[in-house]
């Protein structure tokens, strides 16, 4: 079968098409017929020699899409459509390849409405997004910053925060090519990062929702929630200096020149 090996961890010249033997089917795995395969930056780490498990020769491919030929112990249907990642790629033969024996439990099955190509792209990208604002404890209404508008993980999490009903999603993208791309394709509040700082374009974006846009009840609540945690000890506010009122010049040089690790204050 056709293979994409890299001979020797050297960069792109260290790939190589070459001819391997079909694998042998597997009680443990199933056998996938890779139809499509995705190309994720993890692919240049291994190839520069950047992974730690990784060993040459090797064949590429952390993700991938296929149909069933060989089910194994699986339970799972032959000649169904599938899509995977895994250790594929870095500590085991990867999906660019002919054929790929995948573990049950990496596939999922593909809808028809998904083509090959496309279920090829979504694996690492959507598993790592979905699973990150899982972990941060994401919920309806809330306010989420997807940077890399462009990039595939940071394109992913953006349109799933927003579907799931994302409060406001933010981006950036790194030029004003991917930030008008961006807009075209319908993607709002994209910081361009050539023309402003993330931070300049998030209070730009975010006007509004500040303390000063809060319901008295809201900030009420706040405070209940904040003070305690201060006098008890458990949070502790850092004052980096203070200033005289009088030297509110060079308090404010002093802020945004040399951005100090804490609050500046003014006093007496």
């Amino acid at each position: 079968m056709r293979a994409i090996e890299a001979k020797t961890f050297s960069g792109y010249g260290g790939l190589r098409q070459t001819e391997l033997p079909k694998p042998q089917s597997a009680k443990d795995r199933v056998l996938v017929r890779v139809t499509a395969a995705g190309v994720t930056p993890l692919e240049y780490t291994v190839l520069s020699g950047g992974h730690p498990r990784a060993k040459a020769p090797l064949v590429l491919g952390n993700e991938g899409a296929g149909v069933i030929e060989d089910a194994g112990d699986s339970g799972l249907a032959v000649g169904s459509r599938v899509m995977f990642t895994g250790p594929y790629g870095v500590g085991e033969n990867g999906a660019w390849q002919g054929w790929l024996l995948v573990r049950p439990e990496h596939l999922a099955l593909v809808p028809d409405a998904i083509d090959d190509v496309v279920a090829a792209s979504l694996p690492v990208a959507y598993l790592t997004a979905q699973v990150t604002l899982t972990l941060a404890g994401f919920k309806p209404g809330m306010m989420v910053l997807a940077p890399g508008i462009g990039g595939s993980v940071g394109n992913a999490t953006y349109q799933l925060a927003r579907a799931q009903g994302a409060g406001k999603v933010i981006s950036t993208a790194g030029s004003a090519a991917k930030a008008a791309k961006a807009r075209e394709l319908g993607f709002e509040d994209v910081v361009d990062l050539s023309v402003e700082g993330l931070a300049e374009g998030a209070r730009r974006i975010t006007a509004g929702t500040g303390v000063g846009a809060q319901s008295p009840t809201a900030i009420a609540t706040a405070w209940r929630d904040v003070i305690p945690l201060i006098v008890s000890g458990s949070v502790k506010p850092i004052v980096e200096r203070v200033y005289p009122f009088g030297e509110a010049g060079e308090a404010l040089r002093h802020l945004i020149e040399d951005r100090p690790f804490g609050k500046v204050v003014l006093a007496g």
